[in-house]
C-alpha cells in the first residue's frame, strides 16, 4: 500500500480521485491500453464512414457535424499512424544498439 502525503492546497476529493485514476492505470497493460485506442480510432473511422453514406445519399440534415465526425477520424487516424512511426523507429533505435 502507497502513502502519499496529502497536499493541503487541494481538495481532498480531487486527490481521492486521483489516487484512483492512478490505481486504474496502474492495472491497465500497455497492449489493454493500445488496443483500446486502435478500437476508439476504428469505431470513429466506421462512424465516419456511415456519416459519408448518409450525406451522400441525403440523410443527413446537419452537414457541418457529418464534416466534423470525418475530420475526428482523419485526424485520428494521422495521430495513429504517427505513433506507429515512433513505436518503429523506437524498435528500430534500440535493435541498433550495441550489447
Amino acid at each position: 500500500m502507497e502513502v502519499r502525503q496529502l497536499n493541503e492546497f487541494i481538495p481532498l476529493a480531487w486527490q481521492q480521485q486521483e489516487q484512483k485514476k492512478t490505481t486504474a492505470a496502474q492495472s491497465e497493460s500497455f497492449s489493454d491500453v493500445l488496443k483500446q485506442a486502435l478500437n476508439e480510432v476504428n469505431e470513429l473511422q466506421l462512424k465516419s464512414q456511415q456519416d459519408a453514406v448518409a450525406l451522400a445519399v441525403g440523410e443527413i440534415e446537419d452537414v457541418h457535424q457529418a464534416l466534423i465526425t470525418m475530420e475526428q477520424a482523419r485526424l485520428a487516424l494521422e495521430l495513429t499512424v504517427q505513433v506507429r512511426n515512433k513505436l518503429i523507429d523506437a524498435y528500430q533505435e534500440i535493435s541498433r544498439m550495441q550489447i
